[in-house]
């Protein structure tokens, strides 16, 4: 064998190894963005047990509150029936705006607000808010580490080889018109 016929096939080799590498760069990523929305989506569906649990709490003290109550069950049924991160993360606005509404309503029955299974709700469902947001966070961080390596080089071009494609975001809490305000740095 030549020299030229050597440096070929470790120039082959070599280009084939980064291939692999940047493949299971990428695979691993990939499922890193999957297991951590799994987490959020397990974390969800213990918000939708106890918002119904709230929601039947709350109807034994205030049940003349039927629109409150219908609102809050419509949004959460929206919201589990949504898929993905966008279109979840809309819902769950929608959803926590009525549970707020909810707690609001709350406030105006001292009965509800003593009761020993409301209030039991009420701190699972801040300690589950905290979880979730937790959750969220590491989720965002993770897709944002994915898109990363998709879209930069060279690990862009085995992206598009192997049709990677990009991770969604999961935002909630998005601020309304106006909302939004400067930060000064002192």
């Amino acid at each position: 064998m030549t020299t030229g016929t050597i440096g070929v096939i470790a120039a082959i080799a070599g280009a084939s190894v980064l291939v692999a590498w940047l493949y299971n760069r990428l695979v691993r990523l990939r499922n890193l963005v999957r297991s951590s929305w799994s987490d959020i989506d397990v974390m969800l569906r213990k918000r939708y047990d106890l918002v119904g649990n709230l929601v039947e709490t709350v109807k034994g003290y205030a049940a003349h509150e039927k629109t409150t109550l219908q609102g809050v069950t419509d949004a959460r049924a929206r919201a589990m029936r949504a898929a993905g991160p966008g279109a979840k993360g809309k819902e769950e606005d929608a959803l926590g705006e009525r549970v707020a509404s909810l707690l609001a309503v709350a406030e105006g029955y001292p009965d509800l607000k003593a009761s020993d299974s409301f209030l039991t709700l009420q701190k699972q469902l801040a300690e589950l808010e905290n979880g979730i947001e937790y959750a969220r966070r590491y989720y965002n961080a993770v897709v944002r580490d994915y898109n990363s390596a998709t879209e930069t080089f060279p690990s862009t071009l085995v992206a598009s080889l192997f049709r990677f494609t990009p991770g969604e975001f999961f935002r909630l809490e998005s601020p309304k018109e106006g909302e939004r305000t400067d930060v000064r740095l002192s």
